[in-house]
């Protein structure tokens, strides 16, 4: 039996991955061999020897120390468009509170206590000050063209707008959903100049942090209308606060609230809200579940974050699975290990992701000890399961 640590609420629904007569799952087990999360920043957190496998129920990884799994041979799973929908339908929201003043509106309702005037007479002389464009017709900037940004692109379609879109890293099955009316630009620049409204759905990188800075927004139009729904540190913060207060951006809405954004005119803060639905939350936490259960019980490896993704159809009587730096020479000095005590690999598959690489050898006899002494021995070798 695997026994998963969780350390967020996860959505039940991956118990019927992750079913109890094959599955401890908890939130106090001790020496994990997997750990289920959501939010957790685990940067600083004690990894046990026996940890095989991290799945992060959502898209974002930022809070999961990569490199040091990677070399601790732990793979880090997530689970890419399991809350696309959830949040495509908060852009929506977010397109809204963009154009008009809908949040100021709802504080003057909720606040209004004049008894001497009707709250239908007084609302007439007020209703002006929360008025704003409409987005039929305008354009809007996709930054990231992934799943959420793509089905952001396409229900702007179907709202009347002008779509263009950035993404350098498309894929070719993210560019079959994308609505042929999106018009994709190759410069960044470009976009900036000629949005009216700009939604962001980029995972946060190195090169994606503080992307929309002072540079980015001075290349905008006046009156510009932002929306980040993708990770708050794409934004440089104190460049779009400055742009608010200047006029530069007519409205911001992200869905990363900090103790300077929420006291700002013009922004609009939601909690994190953007996976935050039923459907979203079971999604996320049924693919992470299952990603899991593959590379626990077959070594598989697919929608990992830090390794290639390898799926190998079981052959043979045991399956030998080495995490491994990814250096020339490697195979050729595995290879003779099998063969001096006479191991016979039936099929094998080697597959690389930048500096690291992962080998899986289904072989049609039981493995010695020996051999996964002389494996783990191998220098740049990190880790080696037999199952």
């Amino acid at each position: 039996m695997f026994k998963v640590k969780t350390l967020n609420h996860i959505s039940p629904a991956c118990q019927d991955i992750l079913t109890p007569d094959r599955y401890s799952l908890a939130d106090d087990i001790q020496s994990p061999d997997a750990i289920f999360v959501r939010a957790t920043n685990l940067h600083d957190y004690p990894f046990n020897p026996e940890l095989l496998c991290i799945a992060r129920a959502g898209i974002g990884v930022n809070t999961i120390p990569l490199e040091e799994c990677t070399e601790k041979g732990i793979v880090v799973f997530n689970s890419p468009g399991a809350n696309a929908n959830g949040v495509k339908e908060l852009f929506v929201f977010g397109l809204t509170m963009a154009s008009r003043d809908v949040l100021g509106s709802l504080r003057w309702v909720d606040g209004y206590s004049d008894p001497a005037t009707p709250i239908d007479v007084a609302m007439e002389k007020v209703k002006k000050q929360f008025a704003g464009p409409e987005y039929w017709g305008k354009t809007l900037g996709v930054i990231g063209m992934g799943n959420v940004g793509g089905m952001a692109a396409n229900i702007a379609v179907k709202l009347g707008m002008e779509v263009i879109g950035y993404d350098p890293y498309l894929s070719v099955d993210a560019a079959w959903k994308i609505s042929r009316s999106v018009r994709r630009v190759a410069d960044l620049d470009t976009l900036l100049r000629n949005c009216d409204y700009l939604t962001l759905h980029t995972p946060l990188t190195e090169e994606t942090r503080g992307l929309i800075d002072a540079s980015a927004i001075a290349k905008m139009k006046d009156g510009v209308r932002i929306i980040n729904y993708a990770r708050g540190e794409v934004v440089d913060e104190p460049a779009i606060l400055a742009a608010l207060k200047s006029g530069k951006v007519a409205r911001f809405v992200t869905d990363f609230p900090t103790p300077e954004n929420v006291k700002t005119p013009g922004v609009v803060a939601t909690p994190h809200l953007g996976g935050t639905t039923i459907e979203s939350e079971a999604n996320c936490a049924v693919m992470a579940a299952k990603e899991m259960d593959d590379y626990l019980t077959t070594g598989n490896i697919k929608n990992s974050v830090n390794l290639p993704t390898v799926v190998l159809e079981r052959t043979g009587e045991a399956r030998i699975c080495i995490i491994h730096r990814n250096i020339p020479g490697m195979l050729t000095t595995i290879m003779p290990i099998f063969a001096k005590d006479q191991v016979n690999i039936e099929n094998m598959m080697n597959k690389s992701a930048g500096a690291y690489a992962y080998s899986v050898f289904d072989v049609n006899s039981v493995i010695p000890e020996s051999v996964v002494d002389d494996l783990k021995a191998v220098p740049g070798v990190l880790r080696v399961r037999v199952i």
